[in-house]
């Protein structure tokens, strides 16, 4: 899968969930995401996704997560967590996601290719 933010393209592999096949087949998605806590964007999808919720702990660089059934979330900064979500995938090389991601709402395609 591919998440394009402006002209830059990354790379994801999907997790071997119910969340993620039921997120791709959603695709292509074009999300205008909010920026939150100065380390994720996050958009409400317009249907529910199956979940599996799990705490990680340690949200890392690149984790696109489900939060709730709705929430899609990708994660620029690494940082300890409380908070349970479902996995959907991780960006394969997240090095530049914060900068394409900057630090104000911003729109992200979803592709199948």
């Amino acid at each position: 899968m591919w998440m394009t933010v402006g002209e830059r393209r990354f790379a994801i592999t999907l997790a071997d969930t119910e969340a993620a096949r039921a997120f791709t087949a959603m695709l292509p998605l074009t999300l205008d995401m909010e920026e939150l806590n100065g380390n994720e964007k996050k958009k409400e999808l317009p249907s529910p996704l199956p979940t599996d919720a799990s705490r990680p702990g340690t949200i890392r660089n690149g984790d696109l997560l489900l939060w709730g059934s709705r929430t899609v979330v990708v994660f620029y900064l690494t940082f300890e967590s409380p908070y349970s979500y479902t996995r959907l995938g991780r960006v394969d090389d997240p090095s530049g996601l914060p900068q394409s991601l900057g630090r104000y709402d911003v729109r992200v395609v979803f592709s199948k290719n």
